[in-house]
């Protein structure tokens, strides 16, 4: 039989896996799903054009597909765009928020429901953002990045599934490997990431950019409905499936 090889990772690709195996990364979940060989990697053009986006959607919720038939722990889906190298933090963050909301957009227009278990109101404590059925927690990348642990050669976003945390949580190894990363990250950064919380506690939209914002802060997402037309079209092709 012919032997299956490993996909070539291009130069971005190759450059997040070398930040990722980093002695001093903090994130041993991300270390976990990079060598259990479940990081999932893709290459795009900017982070500030919707060129790669209706692609990323396809492979976002067809990995939450795959994942509610098997659901394989320390599965991450990254996506590592060309540029620009330049953001600040405030402009990474509008940036991956426009990212996020024409995901979102294709995932709803595609007749994806989002997870029932999470909410979709960015304000809620429990929020989070749902492609293919499935909530994902989101940890941005870029260079100018403010903590040693988000500053990265190029813009990236890392996609987490939600689910996966309950399993730990379930299995009484969430804490401990939450204690190891802030443990980690306080080694690298001198500091513990003030904007790091529990879910349910504070809204996580707040965590994702990695940029530490105040009270006043409002996310700027919100998750559509299709119009009557729209839903009744797809309802109509559910049935017909």
């Amino acid at each position: 039989m012919p032997q299956t090889r490993e996909p070539q990772l291009n130069a971005r690709e190759e450059a997040l896996t070398r930040f990722i195996k980093a002695p001093d990364f903090p994130c041993v979940g991300a270390k976990s799903a990079l060598g259990r060989g479940r990081l999932n990697l893709y290459s795009a053009r900017s982070l500030t054009s919707a060129w790669d986006d209706l692609a990323v959607q396809d492979r976002l919720m067809r990995l939450a597909w795959d994942y509610h038939e098997d659901p394989a722990l320390f599965t991450s889906f990254a996506v590592v765009f060309e540029g620009p190298d330049d953001l600040s933090e405030a402009a990474f963050e509008r940036h991956m928020w426009e990212r996020l909301q024409s995901l979102t957009d294709k995932d709803a227009w595609r007749g994806q429901k989002a997870d029932s278990r999470v909410s979709t109101d960015p304000d809620d404590p429990h929020f989070s953002l749902s492609f293919g059925g499935e909530a994902f927690f989101v940890v941005g990348l870029h260079p100018r990045a403010s903590r040693p642990a988000r500053r990265f050669a190029y813009p990236a976003l890392v996609f987490n599934l939600h689910d996966q945390f309950e399993i730990l949580r379930a299995e009484n190894r969430y804490e401990k490997l939450r204690e190891s990363i802030l443990e980690r990250d306080l080694a690298l950064a001198g500091s513990l990431n003030p904007m790091l919380a529990r879910h349910g506690s504070i809204s996580e939209a707040r965590q994702y950019s990695g940029r530490a914002v105040d009270e006043s802060w409002r996310c700027p997402y919100h998750r559509p409905e299709p119009d009557a037309d729209t839903a009744r079209l797809l309802t109509e092709l559910d049935e017909a499936k």
